[in-house]
């Protein structure tokens, strides 16, 4: 028995010291207040978005969580101005596995706000199906809603500049290609609905965050809007409560063990939308609140950042 209590204090010391020590994320150091200023974050419901939306607020901003569950948004909201003081805190609906719900978004707020000083792409999901257009789901709303909502808010973006966009991506990145036949034949990064494969889909469409935000800084030289991609950590989050019950059940423990909770994993979030003096990194991708200067060559590769532009233009009729 003493052996057995011992290896249990043991394991649980063990436990915060790796959390405390290893997995420990640093944390965004601006002080910034944003009080006057507008953002706008997407799945901003739960996780690392309410996260991120709760700290803009407690700054002073105006946040708009552009959600598409009206009933957790309304909650989030309800959350965030208690604990906040804020008032300026609002829900707005977005589906962004549907163009027309994208078009509608930016139609509402283009006609009931006047700026906009940060976007922060964050939703994300990994399951099957398609999205109302007939797009891979995962491909739709981890990528292609983005892309159409950050076109169509550009030019208030720039009319409030300096003004910042932030799309969350992820380290699983290195793991994904875009296969542009199989867009292209099949509105899709991939074919197969099994975990291994949904996985694969999402590593795929976590290197189209990386390459969008790579061609769209681009395309933003000279004006006074930039933009980052980043990888927030490995963080408990939702973005797998559709997946099946066989990798719930390998997942679980790993989660519980070595992933850290949304408030660390909004950090690098924060730091790519409120740090100063890093507008000359535009385009760069982020992780633990500092740009990865290394990156791999198939995040950097111009022709398929240009490519996956066009073909996501022609997607949303742009």
């Amino acid at each position: 028995m003493l052996q057995l209590l011992l290896f249990g204090a043991l394991s649980v010391g063990g436990y915060f010291l790796l959390h405390m020590t290893v997995l420990k994320l640093p944390r965004c150091k601006s002080a910034a207040k944003l009080h006057g200023k507008t953002a706008v974050v997407t799945g901003a419901n739960t996780g690392i978005g309410k996260t991120t939306a709760m700290d803009l607020a407690r700054r002073g901003a105006k946040v708009i969580l552009a959600c598409r569950d009206r009933r957790r948004a309304e909650a989030a909201v309800q959350e965030i101005i208690q604990e906040t003081g804020n008032q300026q805190v609002i829900f707005m609906q977005l589906d962004l596995a549907s163009l027309q719900s994208v078009r509608s978004f930016a139609d509402n707020f283009l006609k009931s706000e006047s700026r906009l000083d940060l976007l922060i792409n964050n939703a994300g999901l990994m399951t099957s199906g398609q999205t109302e257009d007939g797009f891979g789901m995962i491909f739709g709303v981890n990528h292609l809603g983005h892309f159409l909502l950050t076109v169509l808010l550009l030019d208030r973006l720039k009319a409030s500049g300096p003004s910042r966009v932030v799309n969350v991506s992820s380290k699983a990145y290195k793991s994904g290609k875009v296969d542009f036949n199989c867009l292209t034949t099949h509105k899709a990064l991939a074919l197969g609905t099994n975990s291994i494969q949904l996985l694969e889909r999402y590593c795929h469409s976590k290197l189209c965050n990386i390459l969008f935000t790579y061609e769209l800084a681009k395309r933003l030289q000279g004006s006074d809007v930039t933009c980052y991609s980043l990888h927030p950590g490995f963080i408990k989050t939702e973005i797998g409560r559709y997946a099946s019950f066989w990798w719930r059940l390998f997942i679980t423990p790993l989660i519980f063990l070595f992933a850290v909770d949304a408030d660390s994993g909004a950090q690098t979030s924060l730091h790519c939308a409120l740090e100063p003096g890093i507008e000359h990194l535009s385009g760069h991708y982020f992780t633990q609140c500092a740009p990865v200067l290394s990156i791999e060559p198939k995040a950097r590769d111009d022709a398929a950042a240009k490519k996956l532009w066009e073909l996501s233009e022609s997607f949303c009729d742009l």
